[in-house]
């Protein structure tokens, strides 16, 4: 028996000042970016993102000062969602996005789609990890730094509806159920 090829690939985008890291699964198919909420990485969307990788191509985020990308002075929307099409323009992807942004990072996909072209936007919330099974628990290790939660709050925009919004109010529904959520984002038309 052959090993099988790693299907997630890390890449680092953008200065050392405005670093952003992320990885990628697959090359066709329909972009999904997914924003993980604050104190959290980009770990948080692997099972997901790995089940997403035979249809779509899905790009997990790790947000400015937190898993492996750059920590910065100001955490200014504008800023993070300029860098956040700047990285997706680099991909080459072809097609809108479908953004996923957990928790906080909801606010930053919709700002993203108030000025970018975006398929569609789906908000998710994560404050019950006692719902999400323990073999994926491991994927929601929240890295608590009030600092860097109060500049991103502070800078954030009120959560307001986007056209195209999906709202899943939901408790992590992309780590209770990873496959059932791969597939709800493979069918968003």
């Amino acid at each position: 028996m052959h090993p099988q090829p790693n299907r997630r690939t890390t890449h680092a985008y953008g200065s050392p000042k405005y670093l952003l890291v992320y990885d990628r699964w697959g090359t066709a198919g329909r972009p999904v970016v997914l924003l993980h909420g604050l104190q959290y990485d980009r770990t948080m969307w692997w099972p997901v993102a790995a089940d997403l990788a035979d249809a779509c191509t899905a790009i997990a985020v790790d947000l400015p000062g937190h898993g492996d990308s750059a920590p910065r002075d100001d955490y200014c929307t504008d800023r993070l969602t300029h860098d956040l099409a700047m990285l997706i323009s680099r991909l080459d992807l072809r097609r809108a996005p479908i953004l996923v942004g957990h928790g906080e990072a909801a606010r930053v996909a919709e700002r993203f789609a108030e000025k970018y072209a975006t398929h569609a936007v789906i908000a998710v919330a994560g404050a019950r990890l006692d719902e999400v099974p323990e073999a994926y628990r491991q994927f929601a290790v929240a890295r608590p730094d009030p600092e860097l939660a109060g500049a991103y709050r502070q800078r954030l925009p009120r959560q307001t509806t986007t056209p195209g919004q999906v709202d899943l109010g939901d408790c992590f529904p992309h780590l209770r159920d990873p496959a059932a959520f791969a597939t709800l984002l493979k069918s968003v038309r």
